[in-house]
C-alpha cells in the first residue's frame, strides 16, 4: 500500500506495513528532502514512544540519517512528543523525527516529522517526501544504513525540557494550593515528566499506569473518558482534587474533575483560554481548528482578541502559534499549545495549566463551567464517526459537492464553508461540519448547538442527509 502522511504523520500495523524496511524508505526520502535544502550538519532529533520495537525502530532511522552525513540526536529513552519539539528549537537542528504512533492502537507504528520550527511539517515538506519515496521505489534503493555510530549522540532531553515547564507555570500557586492530583500515564511517554515535575509542588499525587507496557493493558492509549474508568474511580475514592492524563506520546490531554466527572476537551480549552486571559500577557490572536468548539470565539471576541480559524491538524495551529502573537492554539481533538511554548501539541502543558488554574481559583472545573455559561451561554458539541463503504464515501462526497443545502432540520444555512470537508454555518449559532477520514471509509460529523434539542435535530438531519446522498 501506498505510504502517505496524515494530518500528524504516516501510521501502519506493526509487521504488515509497518516494517523496518518501510521505515528505512521513508527515512531515506527525509534525508533526501533535507540533503535538497542543505545545512545537514545541523543535524535531526530523533525520539520514540513506548509501543513495540519503537527504539529498535528509532535506532535504524538514526542509521540511516548518519548513512546520508546527518548528525543525529538520539533521545536515551522514549519521550514525549512535544519535547522531541522543544528540542528542535532548543538545539536548532534541521527537524525531528519521532517513532510513534499516538494514540492509536497496541498494534501500530507510527513515523511522525517535524520541521525545523518545531512544528508537525506542513504539507509542501509531505508532499516533497512522499515523491521522494516514489523516486526511491523505483530505483528499488537497497537502504544499507548502518555502522555510521560517530555520527549518532545520544542525549537525554527530559531536564531543559522540565525546565522549560516550570518557567511557563505559576510553581507558587500550584504549590501553596496543597492539591492532591491523579496522573494517569497510560503507559506512555508522560511517565517520569508528568509526575516528575507535579510531585515537588503537590501535597499528593497518586500515579497510575505508568510502567513500561507496549500493551498498553490491551487498550488505545487515549486519554477519553472510556479510556479513564481507572483514574475516575481513583479521583472519586481518594476524592482528589483533580485527576489528568496524556496520551500514549503525550501531546493529547485528558482531564476529570474532582467529582470523577470528565470533562471533554472543548470545555478545557474554553476554561484555559478565559484563564490565560486573565493571567497572562495580552496578545491578540487565538487560533482553533474549523471544529473546535465556538465558545473560543464569544470569548475571545468579549476580550478583543481575533480568532484564527485552520483546517484539521495541529500543523496549521502550529504555523500561527510559530508567529509568536498567538495567544492559545487549540484543536477539539485534546491538542493545544500556548504563546512562548513549542508549535506542537503538549498534552503535559495541558495537564499543568488545568491544575494551576484549579490551584488559583479554588473552584472545582464543574463550578467554573456554571460561571462560564452564565457569562457565554451554553454550547454542547457532538462528534459522530459514520462508517461507509469506499464506494458510498465516494458517491456522498461527489453529491455533497454539488448539492445547495439550504437548511438542516428547522435552521437556514447562512453560508458554506469547504476549507476542509464541508462546514456549514447555521441560524442561532449552530453549526455542522462533515469532512471525510483521510485513511480510513469514514464520514467525520462535528454538531455544534446552543441547546442540546438543537443538537438532537442536526444530528438526524445530519445523518438523513448522509444515508440519501450515500446511497443515490
Amino acid at each position: 500500500m501506498a505510504i502517505r502522511f496524515g494530518t500528524s504523520g504516516w501510521r501502519a500495523v506493526i509487521a504488515e506495513e509497518f516494517t523496518f524496511a518501510r521505515l528505512a524508505l521513508v527515512v531515506q526520502a527525509i534525508a533526501n528532502t533535507l540533503k535538497q535544502d542543505g545545512a545537514v550538519k545541523r543535524g535531526v532529533v530523533v525520539g520514540y514512544d513506548t509501543r513495540f520495537l519503537s527504539d529498535a525502530f528509532a535506532k535504524e532511522a538514526a542509521e540511516v540519517l548518519a548513512s546520508n552525513g546527518i548528525p543525529v540526536l538520539l533521545s536515551r529513552r522514549d519521550v514525549p512528543t512535544p519535547c522531541v519539539a522543544f528540542t528542535i528549537l532548543r538545539r536548532k537542528t534541521l527537524g525531528g523525527i519521532n517513532l510513534s504512533a499516538s494514540h492509536n492502537p497496541p498494534e501500530y507504528g507510527g513515523i511522525k516529522f517535524s520541521s525545523s520550527y518545531g512544528g508537525p511539517a506542513g504539507i509542501e515538506i509531505t508532499r516533497r517526501i512522499e515523491e521522494e519515496i516514489q523516486k526511491l521505489l523505483r530505483k528499488k534503493h537497497p537502504f544499507n544504513g548502518s555502522q555510521h555510530s560517530k555520527q549518532i549522540h545520544d542525549i537525554d532531553p527530559a531536564p531543559p525540557y522540565l525546565k522549560h515547564l516550570a518557567f511557563l507555570i505559576d510553581l507558587k500557586t500550584l504549590k501553596r494550593a496543597n492539591l492532591r492530583l491523579i496522573v494517569d500515564c497510560l503507559n506512555g511517554t508522560s511517565r517520569d515528566y508528568l509526575d516528575r515535575f507535579l510531585k515537588p509542588v503537590t501535597a499528593e499525587l497518586t500515579v497510575l499506569r505508568n510502567t513500561l507496557d507496549p500493551t498498553f493493558g490491551g487498550k488505545r492509549p487515549d486519554p477519553v473518558g472510556e479510556n479513564l474508568s481507572g483514574l475516575i474511580r481513583e479521583v472519586r475514592r481518594r476524592r482528589a482534587d483533580l485527576g489528568l492524563a496524556t496520551d500514549g506520546d503525550a501531546d493529547r490531554f485528558g482531564i476529570v474533575d474532582r467529582n470523577g466527572l470528565f470533562i471533554p476537551p472543548n470545555d478545557v480549552i474554553s476554561l484555559l483560554l478565559e484563564y490565560l486571559i486573565e493571567t497572562r500577557p495580552r496578545a491578540p490572536l487565538v487560533a482553533r481548528t474549523l471544529a473546535t468548539t465556538h465558545r473560543v470565539d464569544a470569548i475571545a471576541s468579549a476580550h478583543g482578541l481575533e480568532v484564527e480559524e485552520t483546517p484539521v491538524g495541529f500543523k496549521y495551529i502550529g504555523e500561527i502559534l510559530s508567529g509568536g502573537k498567538c495567544l492559545l492554539g487549540a484543536e477539539e481533538s485534546a491538542g493545544l499549545s500556548i504563546q512562548h511554548h513549542v508549535p506542537e501539541k503538549d498534552g503535559i502543558l495541558a495537564c499543568l495549566l488545568v491544575a494551576e488554574m484549579v490551584a488559583s481559583r479554588r473552584k472545582s472545573l464543574r463550578e467554573m463551567m456554571r460561571s462560564l455559561n452564565r457569562k457565554y451561554g451554553p454550547f454542547y458539541s457532538l462528534r459522530r464517526d459514520l462508517a461507509l463503504s469506499p464506494e458510498s464515501k465516494k458517491r456522498f462526497l461527489s453529491h455533497l459537492a454539488k448539492e445547495k443545502i439550504r437548511r438542516f432540520g428547522p435552521f437556514p444555512v447562512l453560508r458554506q464553508g469547504r476549507m476542509d470537508g464541508f462546514k456549514f454555518y447555521l441560524e442561532k449559532e449552530n453549526w455542522i461540519l462533515l469532512r471525510p477520514s483521510g485513511t480510513e471509509p469514514l464520514i467525520r460529523l462535528y454538531i455544534e448547538g446552543r441547546s442540546q434539542k438543537h443538537v438532537a435535530e442536526l444530528k438526524r438531519a445530519s445523518e438523513r442527509l448522509i444515508r440519501r446522498l450515500s446511497s443515490s
